[in-house]
């Protein structure tokens, strides 16, 4: 069996910071993720949640967008992606904003996926388990 995944991974990000600066351009601070972005994309859905692309498996969802980032975020034809290792510059890109009636959530949350799980066996299986080691007394 592959690595390949097979799968959008959606991860939330849980703080993330939009800045202006005096052009009206924005940036958008994330944590940094591991490899590099290969054709990104933002959606936004014009109300609280925006859903940057990164490649073809990853996906960062941004829930609770400020009600003052709203406007500019909407009128933004292009952001500035910041991604941090702690307080350090990893990466940055820009990526085009695309509006959207509403963010369809292609592929897995995994977290929300593994929560839903109802039995041990469902549990292994949407985690992906490959081996278990029954360990303790």
């Amino acid at each position: 069996m592959s690595d390949a995944q097979y799968y959008t991974v959606i991860e939330k990000q849980d703080f993330y910071e939009i800045i202006q600066n005096k052009y009206g351009e924005l940036a958008i601070f994330i944590d940094a993720r591991a490899g590099v972005p290969a054709e990104p994309l933002l959606e936004y859905d014009g109300k609280s949640t925006a859903l940057l692309k990164r490649d073809a498996n990853l996906a960062v969802r941004l829930d609770d967008i400020d009600e003052e980032a709203k406007e500019p975020l909407a009128s933004s034809e292009v952001v500035m992606i910041a991604e941090l290792r702690g307080r350090i510059v990893e990466r940055v890109y820009g990526v085009a904003v695309e509006n959207v009636e509403e963010i369809v959530f292609e592929g897995v949350t995994r977290g929300d996926e593994i929560r839903k799980a109802k039995s041990r066996e469902e549990l292994l299986e949407k985690f992906g388990a490959v081996k278990t080691w029954a360990s303790g007394k």
